[in-house]
């Protein structure tokens, strides 16, 4: 009632949407598509009916109008003709009134099939209907789902009956899409073992629809949804892909999605801020993992600003936000490695800023000599504040280590890497002393409870846990410890690659959303991105402009990646580095050329003489020259000037190979 009441007092409000459905969600047209293509509802492309596709719109319509106001004229004109030739003959004249009727009848749909047969062609009216006028008049059928009443009757359920007479009990309850991709999810997961086909059907038959739930127990995103998703093939809408000469034929008109076999060879995106990578990439594509993640497919891992719209916290099942008091979680600095050695390695390149990059071999010679003495002597990673006064020569701190590996025995195992660091202490070039000054930014009285093994830490969140169908909000801390939260972005994609390829169980994607990737890409995180296309994972970079980065990563981070995405507004050297990896295709150029006449005799050139002298011009003669040259897909000036508000340009590969050119996407569609 207050709904209703809400519509009367403001009708300006859209319709509710119509409830859903589960038979007419399940049975809706997939039909197989491109990479990119959304699925539901979509409508193959036809080449025989795509004669007219490559005319620009302008020129086609003007055609189509010309030919329908010389249609109209013809049409009256030869239906006049027609009946005058017919009284003319004394066919029309009878005394039946019915007769004449059918007569006039018969003539006036002789004439408009003439009339469509021959202005329809040269107007191309079929190009028309098919480019403009069907997509408005069916949008209510490709866009909308049907009613429930006009859903087929299908057993949607088939799959799950050897389950037994359990099954029944979904049939009488609401089950959302989430739950259906669920409940098969785990079925599918179960195989022909006996023991888990029997739990499958206890939790069934006890819980219903919400049975095999996430951990979590939601069955959907608390506060709604904002993209249009379809978990039966695990794609989100991003947008349109508009009908220009630029975009594959196969792709015009058609919804623009991404799923995991695109994602799983990473995406990057480059844009100005205020351009909606985050609204419109970011945000649509952390839904789209969270509720994998909660349908048992897919683990999410979202890094972004504290106030970065990623979706709120009631999304996400770990929530870590360094110098937040009230955030639950903490990060462990070394993701749980089991190798300290590559554990000590990656903190010691995130702790590296780029203009030290030279330096980052030492360094990380210098922390495992200190991390993997630790964990033998301790049986744990150290803390900040323990890893920060060892690296700077705490000499109370090492004598305890010292002590400490010699009751575990393993004190000749490290001696080489105790008298190393003894030896380095105090000097200039100390990588130890580089390592503990910026690790001081991390060990700050707001950030320190974030951080396992710090005073009062909270329960950490390792990277390690990527095999379980988590979500994770990472709220980096960019505007009180700016040069922290850089540190903390390099940590986290690192960790994110070697635990996505380290995994034993690599059934669930694995997804990171890196809303601002400025400071996180290195020469090794570019290395362990491009190990992830074999591994089910991927990542969604973010970035400002490709100029933050060190102009020798530039290069191997386009190769690493297979999805390339320009927002409105880059720079025109961004816009070289875009254009050069799309690279060209052959286009038709048509060259005219005007040369001044001389053909002819006395006469002729007399004429030609008195026609300059009257109105000023000189006779020429036209030459057209048509032949193919190469052309950049998109030059630089495109891609810099001529996107528009609300656009991108997308070029996709899948894991399996396949490629799809830059598309132009509306993105606001």
């Amino acid at each position: 009632m207050e709904l209703n009441d809400a519509r009367t007092q403001h009708p300006h409000l859209p319709p509710p949407r119509n409830p859903f459905h589960l038979p007419t969600w399940v049975t809706a047209p997939r039909p197989q598509a491109p990479p990119g293509v959304y699925r539901q509802h979509h409508v193959p492309y036809d080449p025989k009916k795509a004669g007219g596709a490559d005319v620009a719109a302008g020129p086609l319509l003007l055609r189509a109008a010309l030919n329908v106001a010389v249609g109209l004229f013809v049409y009256l004109e030869g239906v006049s003709l027609v009946q005058g030739l017919l009284t003319t003959m004394g066919l029309t004249y009878t005394s039946s009134f019915v007769v004449s009727l059918l007569i006039a009848a018969a003539v006036n749909v002789a004439v408009i099939i003439v009339v469509f047969m021959v202005f329809g062609r040269m107007g191309r009216w079929a190009e028309v209907w098919r480019r403009w006028i069907a997509p408005v008049l069916s949008r209510t059928v490709t866009e909308i789902p049907p009613e429930p009443e006009a859903a087929p009757v299908v057993d949607v359920w088939a799959e799950l009956r050897p389950v037994g007479e359990v099954v029944r009990r979904l049939e009488g309850e609401v089950v959302g899409d989430v739950d259906y991709v669920r409940l098969h999810q785990a079925w599918r997961s179960v195989g022909v073992d006996a023991a888990g086909r029997q739990e499958f059907a206890v939790q069934v038959g006890s819980r219903g629809a919400a049975a095999c739930a996430h951990p979590s127990e939601q069955r959907d995103l608390p506060g709604g949804r904002r993209a249009r998703h379809d978990l039966m093939v695990r794609q989100v809408r991003l947008g349109v892909a508009q009908d220009v000469p630029k975009n594959p034929a196969t792709h015009r008109h058609a919804g623009f999605a991404l799923d995991p076999a695109l994602l799983g060879t990473s995406l990057l995106a480059v844009g100005p801020a205020g351009t909606g990578k985050t609204a419109a990439l970011a945000r649509p594509v952390a839904e789209a993992l969270c509720l994998q993640a909660l349908a048992g497919a897919a683990c999410a891992v979202v890094v972004g600003a504290a106030d970065a719209d990623l979706g709120p916290d009631d999304w996400y099942d770990v929530v870590i936000a360094p110098g937040d008091p009230s955030a639950p979680y903490g990060l462990d600095l070394y993701g749980a490695a089991p190798n300290p050695d590559e554990a000590a390695a990656r903190l010691a390149d995130a702790l590296l800023p780029d203009e030290l990059a030279s330096r980052a071999e030492s360094a990380r010679t210098s922390m495992q000599q200190v991390v993997g003495p630790f964990r033998a002597a301790y049986g744990r990673y150290p803390g900040v504040r323990e890893l920060r006064g060892l690296l700077s020569g705490d000499r109370d701190g090492w004598a305890e280590l010292a002590e400490q590996l010699q009751k575990s025995g393993r004190r000749p195992e490290f001696e080489a890497d105790l008298q190393q660091r003894e030896r380095m202490h105090g000097r200039v070039d100390d990588p130890g002393a580089l390592l503990a000054d910026r690790l001081a930014l991390l060990d700050r009285p707001a950030l320190a409870a974030g951080f396992s093994g710090g005073p009062g830490a909270k329960p950490a969140f390792a990277m390690r846990a990527l095999e379980h169908p988590l979500r994770v909000r990472v709220k980096l801390p960019e505007r009180a410890h700016p040069e922290a939260a850089r540190m903390l972005s390099r940590l986290l994609l690192g960790q994110f690659t070697q635990a996505a390829a380290d995994r034993g169980d690599r059934e669930l994607f694995a997804g990171l959303v890196l809303d601002d990737a400025t400071a996180a890409v290195d020469a090794q995180t570019i290395r362990g991105i491009q190990r992830l296309r074999g591994v089910n994972a991927g990542v969604v970079l973010l970035l400002r402009t490709l100029s933050d980065l060190p102009e020798a990563l530039r290069a191997p981070l386009f190769g690493a990646v297979g999805n390339r995405m320009a927002f409105p507004g880059i720079a025109p050297w961004d816009g070289r580095l875009f254009s050069e990896a799309w690279g060209t295709h052959l286009v038709r150029e048509t060259a005219v050329t005007h040369t001044p006449d001389t053909s002819g005799g006395t006469v002729r050139r007399a004429g030609r003489l008195v026609r300059k002298a009257l109105s000023g011009t000189t006779a020429q003669t036209e030459s057209v020259t048509t032949r193919d040259v190469e052309r950049h897909r998109w030059s630089p000036s495109d891609l810099a000037h001529a996107l528009p508000s609300g656009h991108a340009v997308i070029s996709l590969t899948s894991v399996t190979g396949e490629q799809v050119p830059p598309l132009l996407v509306d993105l606001r569609s």
